[in-house]
């Protein structure tokens, strides 16, 4: 079986960063662009913990699909299972460039948020006791500070 382009991707030189993972057309003509929100070194740091991811995903997710500007255009956003950080999909064609005023307003709300994790209830969410708000809270800021703040080339395009 042929690999999916993700698994192409060296993963023991791939830094934290924004790259877009790949463009598809739909059947419409829409462009998609999947942007590989990459928040650790994969196999050299340690993953994220899947509590905080959870509760990242619901609060980027919320923010995201109700921001003026994006909304209506954020198709998807949602962790990766290697848990080293997210997907978001956007309908358009778009460089890493161009979302990183997006992206650092999605990280600093997470960062920021105090109050009721959207959607966390037995009734809104299939597994809504795993959450770690604070630890979501600390690798949103850590991210936005040493990533988002000042990103390099290397930062932004995938390894050769």
């Amino acid at each position: 079986m042929k690999k999916i382009a993700s698994f192409t991707v060296d993963h023991l030189r791939l830094l934290r960063g924004v790259y877009v993972s790949r463009r598809d057309v739909t059947p419409s003509g829409d462009v998609l662009t999947t942007f590989d929100i990459r928040m650790t070194e994969p196999n050299r740091q340690k993953p994220l913990d899947g509590a905080a991811i959870h509760a990242m995903e619901h609060l980027a997710a919320t923010y995201l699909r109700n921001h003026p500007e994006w909304g209506g255009r954020v198709v998807y956003w949602g962790p990766m299972g290697c848990l080293t950080g997210n997907y978001l999909i956007v309908s358009g064609e778009y460089e890493p460039a161009g979302i990183l005023p997006l992206l650092r307003e999605t990280f600093a709300f997470v960062a920021g948020f105090d109050g009721e994790i959207p959607g966390a209830t037995p009734r809104d969410c299939g597994n809504f006791s795993f959450m770690d708000l604070d630890r979501a809270r600390l690798a949103a800021r850590r991210y936005l500070d040493e990533v988002l703040a000042s990103p390099g080339p290397e930062n932004l395009t995938y390894p050769e």
